[in-house]
């Protein structure tokens, strides 16, 4: 018993318990296959009954292989070898253990996966347990090959196959689960299998690699495997802190071939081709537009208070009117003197049928109430009132009561797919050539970043939504005109200015051909 003294021994024991533990693991999910085909009452027995003939199997296996490779009379020779029963026993078992290692590796790294399918289908508890013992003769090879390369003592193989199946009878689920959370884990203990089997082929010539070197390339494996761990679970603490909605959304974005700020590296393309996204641009901008929504203010989305067209009831009936058959929208705030003095929301054709029937503007039946929301309500929270308003606009004020612009539904689909103009509406963004255009100060930062492709103009806060706005902070002061902001790749030009505010900028790209319109 001297050898129980021996570390060599304690530490092989140990690599075989863990080795053995992940080569059962097939079995045991087998075992577990085969048993749903009993009724949900002996499954449990079945599973039991399936682990303990699959310890009797290899423990029984393990001895007459165990007494074979004691055998050391040559039987044969070829040329100058001579080879005895333990020469094929560790040669047929090393070419075992090499094939097995390497279909297995090739199935998971090629990402195959055997699916179970089609109905269940009761069978008798006897014909079960026939399947099961088959399944154990198959399985237990590996395992006995396995212990009979790693350890010589006879004993500590006994222990091994002992422990290992007394811990997957009683932790089969967590170790099932454990194993298949952690596919590296099995790719390494695959490795070794590849490394023991080439270990029993070169004993088997008559080569003895020392049984240390195996436990040193090993332990330093399972060195760089648990440093692997853990920084996979300190990546993961790390996601943690970031938002589920954002990781969500960086998720769908890079699947759809959209660069996102964790992207490190572009994606891999095969030599000569051109990655082709798989969604177009326009469908990944709409994607990005819907798992943005509930992040941006509703400042960002909405008409701003210089843009609202409204209905001053103290005007005469013919300047209504007027106004009315000039302007394209169907709803308008309504009030008097000034648009804070809001009395409610008209309809275009309920005002215009009074003018026609009374020469004035009936509240009581053209008016109707106004929906009004803070500037801190959330566009989600916008877009679900506007469901609930029959079409009518939502308008939105500050903490003292002013309005600071309204939501439409139209303004909520922008948000989502790009602009709509109205037919008296400029688009917010023209073209002037190649990386050339002219931007509105008004323009949403989001749409703007769509349509430059750049991330250089960052994202809206509750202090901006606008391109004007974020030119403001940037230069700190009311900019003149042909004043440069130089961001990244882009080039910003302050090209006109209208009462304290920027109304339209130029935006050249650095590598944009010179000239081009204005």
């Amino acid at each position: 018993m001297e050898w129980l003294s021996d570390p060599n021994i304690w530490i092989g024991l140990l690599t075989l318990i863990v080795l053995e533990i992940v080569l059962g693991i097939d079995n045991l999910i087998f075992i577990a296959i085969v048993a749903e085909k009993v009724p949900p009452h002996q499954r449990d027995k079945a599973r039991l009954l399936g682990l303990s003939l699959a310890l009797l199997m290899r423990l029984g296996l393990l001895s007459v292989i165990s007494w074979i490779v004691t055998l050391t009379e040559p039987l044969f020779t070829v040329g100058t070898m001579a080879f005895s029963g333990r020469d094929l026993i560790l040669l047929l078992g090393g070419i075992f253990l090499l094939a097995k290692a390497t279909m297995e590796l090739h199935e998971r790294v090629e990402g195959q996966a055997a699916v179970k399918s089609g109905p269940v289908v009761y069978a008798s508890f006897a014909a079960v347990v026939g399947q099961i013992i088959v399944l154990d003769a198959v399985f237990s090879l590996d395992s006995v090959i396995t212990a009979v390369g790693m350890v010589d003592e006879l004993a500590v193989m006994i222990a091994a196959v002992i422990v290992s199946m007394a811990v997957m009878m009683f932790a089969s689920k967590p170790l099932t689960h454990f194993v298949n959370a952690h596919p590296t884990v099995v790719v390494l203990c695959l490795s070794f299998l590849l490394m023991i089997g080439l270990s029993l082929i070169a004993e088997g010539f008559g080569f003895h690699i020392p049984k240390g070197y195996l436990y040193v390339a090993i332990g330093f494996s399972v060195a760089i495997e648990a440093l692997n761990q853990l920084a996979r679970r300190n990546f993961a603490r790390q996601q943690e802190h970031v938002p589920l909605r954002e990781r969500t959304a960086n998720a769908v974005l890079r699947m759809m071939g959209e660069k996102t700020d964790t992207d490190g590296a572009e994606a891999p393309t095969t030599k000569g081709e051109e990655a082709e996204p798989t969604f177009e641009s326009a469908e990944r901008h709409m994607v990005s537009g819907v798992l943005s929504l509930s992040q941006r203010p509703v400042r960002s989305i909405m008409t701003p208070r210089s843009d609202i067209s409204w209905v001053d009831l103290d005007d005469d009936a013919a300047s209504i009117r007027a106004q009315l058959l000039d302007a394209p929208h169907s709803f308008y705030p309504a009030g008097r003197g000034q648009l804070d003095n809001i009395v409610g929301v008209a309809r275009a054709k309920d005002v215009i049928a009074d003018l026609m029937d009374g020469g004035h503007i009936d509240p009581a039946r053209s008016i109707r109430p106004p929906i009004v929301m803070p500037d801190s309500a959330g566009v989600l929270q916008v877009m679900d009132t506007l469901k609930r308003s029959h079409g009518q606009l939502v308008l939105i004020a500050d903490e003292y009561g002013t309005i600071q612009g309204l939501v439409t539904p139209i303004d909520i689909l922008e948000a989502i797919a790009g602009e709509f103009p109205d037919e008296d509406e400029q688009p917010v963004v023209q073209a002037l050539g190649d990386g050339r255009w002219r931007v509105d100060g008004g323009a949403d930062l989001h749409y703007l970043q769509q349509v430059l492709d750049s991330d250089a103009l960052g994202i809206a806060t509750d202090d901006y939504t606008s391109l004007a706005g974020f030119m403001l902070e940037r230069f700190g002061t009311l900019p003149h005109v042909g004043q440069v902001l130089a961001l990244d790749d882009l080039r910003l030009e302050v090209a006109e200015v209208r009462e304290r505010r920027i109304t339209s900028v130029l935006i050249t790209r650095a590598d944009a051909p010179a000239g081009g319109g204005a």
